[in-house]
């Protein structure tokens, strides 16, 4: 906040003083400039400490030295204008970032801080999940988060996609192992704790993801790369000019006319307004190093589920025996299957709604988790559930997930469920490449078949299934090694966490993503379309575009300036002055079409 009032001080130092020096009161003018310098001062500094420690000067360098020239020789006026120059981009380059957080918080917060202890044969107590020793009884109702890693005391289902990335719900029998961060997706459960809260899986994770974060790459700025090489060339003219004249004066209006204001205002403008854009189609870009890295896209690692499918499932078969009415076997099955909150009911009854059907009521029902329903619809008794045996030749089923529909105990139809491909997913692959990404790969922890199968449709050749999030790490690092340019994440689930930190630019799906996800990533996608990313490296390479051709417009200009003073033509006030018409000049330019990517 406090960069904010360094442009309103800066500000109403320029004017205040401009306004005391018209009415003839020059000592008053000094002191209001003068104070304006002074914070100018105070603030370069700090950021030029900064840089120092983080091993990435820019521009501060020649801002601290011009304010201190400046002042040193009485030319507070210009000292002023370097002063406003400066607070105005650094709070603009502020307002880009948004102060987006990238802290473990939500990663953290999604692990119960409580969990549900068995005292004694039937009783549970509400006790802070630190306190749990190895070996404890826990109690995961539905739709919880598994606490801690154990060992199952009876069957359950479970939605591992955010830890896995296997989409469809997964059964788990009883004395198997459950890994800490999945979702309780059936009824409640009890498990034998394995692991404390320091060795658990997903504990485990978070420290991935914050070592990642760590070991990230910084990447260099565009307008800390114009000022190193520009700083050596107008600190070497100021010197000889003044060798050459002897003028202390002259050589500081050359330093004036050398501050880098079109690369502390036209560059953040033109990231600024990037930002803008693609916050406007769903994209937040949470700080500006971001879009500069994607508009150096290279490689791009895509996630399967959530990110290239929908993340659900969907009945993608249908088979029914001949003698049957498939329309009414639907709608019966659906019937049931409302009467569930399993993923594969609701994905049955809006299959049997897509086609209009109306549903009736169900009795008698009885949810068996991990195995299917059975109940009395129209004095007819229905199960929908797991095949029984080997399907008959009239069901060739291919889909990962096979459900079973039985009327007064005779099979008369099979469904099969998938997790679809995204409809933009293919155009999204194709758009890339034009785009100059020179790679695509998609990294999944899900079964290779299914991975196989979308990286096929999608016309991807490079592929990688079954992969933890410490798998995905080694493969970005491994891509990271050879790539000259940026290698993107893009993902939504917290197995991708540790490489969305740890890349270029990780991108989150954040509409039905996890906050862990989102939180990991520099960007996020809040409309639900893969599409968008294509949006956003567009948006990118634009104002990266924008911003290079700015920072040449300005620093052209500048120099001419530069040798204009050193001519004597220029006082240091003057310079100030012509400063203010270059900076104009390249935030111009650095607007004009920087907004119009689609």
């Amino acid at each position: 906040m406090r960069r904010y009032w360094f442009v309103l001080i800066a500000l109403l130092s320029v004017i205040s003083g401009s306004l005391l020096y018209i009415r003839g009161l020059t000592g008053e003018a000094n002191l209001a400039w003068g104070f304006g310098s002074l914070f100018g001062f105070y603030f370069s500094s700090i950021w030029l400490i900064r840089a120092i420690k983080s091993k990435e000067l820019g521009s501060d360098v020649l801002a601290l030295l011009s304010i201190s020239a400046t002042a040193l020789t009485n030319e507070w006026f210009a000292a002023s204008i370097i002063a406003l120059m400066l607070s105005t981009g650094r709070a603009l380059e502020n307002w880009a970032e948004g102060r987006a957080s990238k802290h473990l918080d939500a990663l953290i917060s999604r692990v119960p801080q409580t969990v549900h202890l068995y005292v004694d044969a039937g009783e549970t107590n509400e006790v802070a999940i630190t306190n749990i020793p190895l070996g404890s009884r826990l109690l995961v109702r539905s739709g919880e988060v598994v606490p801690l890693d154990g060992i199952l005391e009876s069957d359950g289902v479970f939605d591992e996609s955010a830890l896995t990335g296997e989409s469809l719900p997964v059964f788990r029998n009883k004395e198997t192992a459950v890994d800490s961060g999945v979702a309780n997706a059936g009824s409640p459960v009890v498990l034998r704790t394995t692991t404390t809260t320091d060795t658990s899986t997903y504990a485990n994770l978070i420290r991935l993801v914050s070592s990642a974060k760590h070991q990230a790459s910084k990447g260099v700025r565009v307008a800390n790369v114009w000022a190193n090489r520009f700083a050596p060339i107008a600190i070497g003219m100021a010197l000889v000019t003044w060798i050459i004249t002897q003028d202390t004066k002259q050589a500081v209006a050359v330093l004036v006319a050398a501050t880098p204001c079109p690369l502390i205002l036209a560059v953040p403008v033109a990231i600024v307004a990037g930002i803008s854009r693609a916050a406007k189609l769903g994209v937040i870009i949470k700080d500006g190093i971001a879009v500069e890295r994607l508009a150096q896209a290279e490689v791009v690692i895509l996630d399967k589920t959530g990110t290239l499918t929908q993340g659900g499932a969907e009945v993608s078969e249908a088979f029914f025996i001949s003698t049957s009415n498939p329309l009414d076997i639907l709608r019966l099955a659906a019937s049931l299957e409302q009467q569930s909150a399993n993923v594969v009911g609701r994905a049955i009854v809006s299959y049997a709604k897509s086609k209009n059907l109306t549903l009736a009521n169900a009795t008698d029902v009885i949810e068996m988790h991990g195995h299917g329903l059975s109940g009395i619809i129209e004095n007819k008794k229905l199960s929908v559930g797991a095949p029984e045996g080997a399907l008959p030749d009239w069901a060739p089923i291919s889909s990962d997930l096979i459900v079973q529909i039985s009327i007064d105990n005779t099979v008369v139809a099979f469904l099969g469920l998938a997790d679809p491909i995204r409809e933009e997913s293919k155009e999204t692959v194709a758009k890339l490449k034009m785009l100059g990404v020179k790679r695509v790969l998609i990294v999944s922890g899900d079964r290779k078949s299914t991975v196989d199968t979308v990286a096929k449709t999608l016309g991807v050749t490079e592929s990688f299934a079954e992969c933890s999030p410490v798998q995905k790490l080694e493969i970005l690092k491994a891509e990271q090694s050879s790539a000259k340019g940026s290698v993107i994440v893009v993902g939504d689930g917290i197995n991708d966490a540790p490489a969305l930190a740890a890349s270029e630019v990780g991108i989150a799906m954040g509409a039905k993503g996890t906050t862990a996800a989102s939180q990991a990533a520099s960007v996020v996608i809040v409309e639900d379309s893969i599409r968008r990313l294509s949006s956003a490296i567009a948006i990118a390479k634009l104002s990266h575009s924008r911003a290079l051709q700015a920072s040449t417009i300005g620093m052209s200009l500048a120099l001419v300036a530069m040798l204009a003073a050193a001519l004597g033509w220029l006082t240091a006030s003057e310079a100030a002055i012509i400063q203010e018409f270059i900076d104009a000049a390249s935030i111009i330019w650095a607007l004009v079409g920087s907004s119009k990517a689609k």
